[in-house]
Order: structure tokens, then C-alpha cells, then sequence
């Protein structure tokens, strides 16, 4: 069991992490690929203190190298749910599972709204993790919404084990097996009544019993209920807590700005606030 976890790889992230490690705690660090970490797609930073005129990448890898070196562990993959267990958490990655005595939320801001027919065939043949639930549907026709560089991966991988793939986003995709048709569509919907029976994409219908959801990251509120929400992001204290205890927040997910500098402080605060939560634990007990 970890003392924190932090969900998100960031400024924000990475922030609180370094911070949790100059206090002597374990820290797990959960991201997805960097590729889709906006201050990865930035070519141009200006405005970060002591480091002007900075490329998105370069400054990303400053900030691991820096976590690294602090001996922070990170692991890629996607939280998919946080379950409160009363002193600690549970957290479901892919198909496997972490345990944490506190949570840092640096997830940056999810902006893409569900799609139309997600939330009702949510465990009804939507999934948010191919691994997971990939072998359910062998044989079966399946659809990949993809979103983040991985996606195509997962698509692949579905196919390998004997899922009839079609692949949906709106960009084509780099490193889709070519076997596997592609529509593109920004928006599509997921039909059915009981289950899931089709997907529509732009003027198509594709037939499917199972559709794949894979985006960089889920909103906070979606991986842990009872999280407070103001207009729309996460409500936080001075302390960066949120309304869950032993829950805190960084970044972009609870506000404006949405700057780097304000990502990196309020990592410091989470991952400090974070670390004296577990402190309080241990004496309790």
C-alpha cells in the first residue's frame, strides 16, 4: 500500500508527488501516455517562472526527470474507479488494482461531454478498458471510440483475441492494424434499448454488442462519487482538500487559470496537505 496516489501526471501531478517524497512518503503516480498531456502538445511556453520560452515536451520531461530523481514511482494506465474503504482507497488501473492511504486528483480538465447514449449503456456493453473487458466480447462485434494515442493499440489488441473491430474518432489513427475499417466521426451515438446494438457515426450504423470509450483520463466525479463540484470543476479548500476526506486536488481540474504555474503551487499544497493526512492517520492509530 502506497501512503498517496496521485492520479494524473502533470505539473500539477508531479508537483504533488515530488512533494509527498521530500516528506519521506511513498507516492504511485498514475498517467496515461504524455502525447495526450496538453503541456506536451504546447510548442510554446512563455510565461513559466525562471524558464521562459520553454517547449511543452522539454519542460514535461524536466518535471519527470525531477520526479524521478525523488525517487517517485509512475506506472501508465487509467484509473477507472477510487472506492473508499474507510482509512484508505482502492483504486481499479486496467485490470489491476492499487492501494492508498490518501489521493492527489491532478487530472486536468476533462472537456469532452459524454457521449449521447454512454451513461445509460454504462456496464451494458460500454466499457472504459478494453483489457478489462476485451474477452467478453470474442466473436462479438465491438467498436473502438478512440481518443488518445493508445487507442489504437487497444484496437489492435481486440482484434488479436477475436473481437470484430471497427475503429471511430476523429482523427485517423497512427498504428491501427490495417485490417480494421475506420469511420471517422467526432460525435457518434450509442444505440440500443436493454443493451448495446449499434453505434451511430455521422450517416452510419454500426452494428456492435460492445463499444469502447478510451480517453486520456475520466472527470474526477466519475471515479469517485460525492466529490463537490463549482461550475463544473472540483471545490477545494486553502488546503487543496476536497469534500471526501483524505482527498485532495491540484490543477487544472479545480479552476482557473488553467497555467502551469498554478498547477505546480497547488501540487505543492495537495501533495503537502496529503502527506501531513497520513501523518494524522498513523497517530491516530
Amino acid at each position: 500500500m502506497y501512503d498517496i496516489a496521485v492520479i494524473g501526471g502533470g505539473p500539477a501531478g508531479l508537483s504533488a508527488a515530488v512533494q509527498v517524497r521530500a516528506r519521506n512518503r511513498s507516492v504511485l503516480v498514475v498517467s496515461g501516455d504524455d502525447r495526450d498531456n496538453p503541456v506536451y502538445r504546447s510548442q510554446h511556453i512563455a510565461n513559466y517562472l525562471g524558464l521562459p520560452d520553454q517547449r511543452g515536451p522539454e519542460l514535461l520531461a524536466r518535471f519527470q526527470a525531477h520526479a524521478d530523481a525523488m525517487g517517485v514511482r509512475r506506472r501508465p494506465g487509467q484509473v477507472l474507479s477510487v472506492m473508499p474503504m474507510g482509512g484508505w482507497f482502492y483504486l481499479s488501473i486496467g485490470s489491476d488494482v492499487e492501494q492508498a492511504r490518501a489521493l492527489v486528483l491532478a487530472t486536468g480538465v476533462v472537456r469532452a461531454n459524454k457521449l449521447p447514449g454512454e451513461a445509460e449503456h454504462l456496464g451494458a456493453g460500454v466499457s472504459y478498458c478494453a483489457t478489462c473487458d476485451g474477452m467478453l466480447y470474442r466473436g462479438k462485434p465491438v467498436v473502438v471510440v478512440g481518443k488518445t494515442h493508445e487507442a489504437p493499440g487497444e484496437a489492435n489488441w481486440l482484434k488479436e483475441i477475436g473481437c470484430q473491430v471497427t475503429y471511430v474518432s476523429e482523427k485517423e489513427p497512427q498504428g491501427l492494424n490495417q485490417a480494421i475499417p475506420f469511420v471517422k466521426s467526432a460525435r457518434p451515438e450509442i444505440l440500443g434499448e436493454q443493451g448495446v446494438t449499434a453505434l451511430r457515426a455521422g450517416d452510419r450504423e454500426i452494428p456492435c454488442q460492445g463499444v469502447f470509450i478510451l480517453r486520456p483520463s475520466l472527470a474526477p466525479a466519475d471515479l469517485l462519487p460525492g466529490l463537490k463540484l463549482e461550475g463544473g470543476y472540483l471545490a477545494v479548500d486553502r488546503s487543496m482538500a476536497t469534500s471526501v476526506p483524505g482527498v485532495f486536488a491540484a490543477g487544472d481540474c479545480t479552476g482557473l487559470p488553467l497555467q502551469i504555474s498554478k498547477a505546480v503551487g497547488e501540487g505543492q499544497v495537495a501533495g503537502h496537505r496529503a502527506a501531513e493526512y497520513v501523518d494524522k492517520l498513523e497517530k491516530a492509530n
